[in-house]
């Protein structure tokens, strides 16, 4: 599915960026990177992230308050978001992560071969639920066309070649109103 959106990476060491870029590179997204959590809000908030890989601890901004905030916004919460950390199992972290709606807490070093899984079935579920809002959005507004276009467009009835059968009753009118006509 051809897409303008990428996965943005971020990390405050350069040599994790290289690494997560090199082990998605095989995968042919488009890839971003941000050094620092306020960096990271701002690529998210200007559009075009489709997922985002995001160290937890950073200097400044967390990775944890950046999926916070981003769960605020409209535009942002459903973007998929995996956690990176180097700290070894936490369970406060991982319960943290998870009631905020993360996809994934991942341990460093990563094992690439499941990262890279792990990035196209989100990344590839989320431009398919992206592209189901868009057809549902254009099929309403077809729907929503069509009954304003119905709704003006009330036809007279037309006579009966025999003048002996009464004309028809229009669209919508109910058994009560005919019997109003008829007196």
């Amino acid at each position: 599915m051809p897409s303008d959106t990428r996965i943005l990476i971020v990390d405050d060491h350069e040599d994790t960026l290289y690494a997560l870029e090199s082990a998605l590179a095989p995968l042919g997204y488009q890839l971003g990177r941000a050094t620092s959590g306020d960096e990271a809000l701002k690529e998210v908030l200007r559009g075009q992230v489709g997922l985002l890989l995001l160290d937890v601890r950073m200097p400044g901004v967390s990775g944890l308050e950046v999926v916070r905030y981003m769960r605020r916004v409209e535009q942002t919460q459903h973007i998929p978001v995996i956690l990176l950390t180097g700290f070894g199992p936490d369970q406060e972290l991982t319960t943290a992560a998870f009631r905020l709606g993360v996809a994934d807490l991942v341990m460093k070093p990563v094992d690439p071969w499941a990262l890279r899984t792990k990035v196209r079935y989100l990344y590839d579920a989320h431009q398919h639920h992206l592209a189901l809002e868009q057809e549902v959005r254009r099929l309403r507004a077809v729907v929503r066309e069509h009954t304003e276009s119905a709704a003006h467009s009330v036809r007279p009835a037309l006579p009966h070649p025999d003048a002996r059968v009464p004309l028809q009753r229009p669209r919508g009118a109910h058994a009560g109103e005919l019997e109003k006509d008829r007196t």
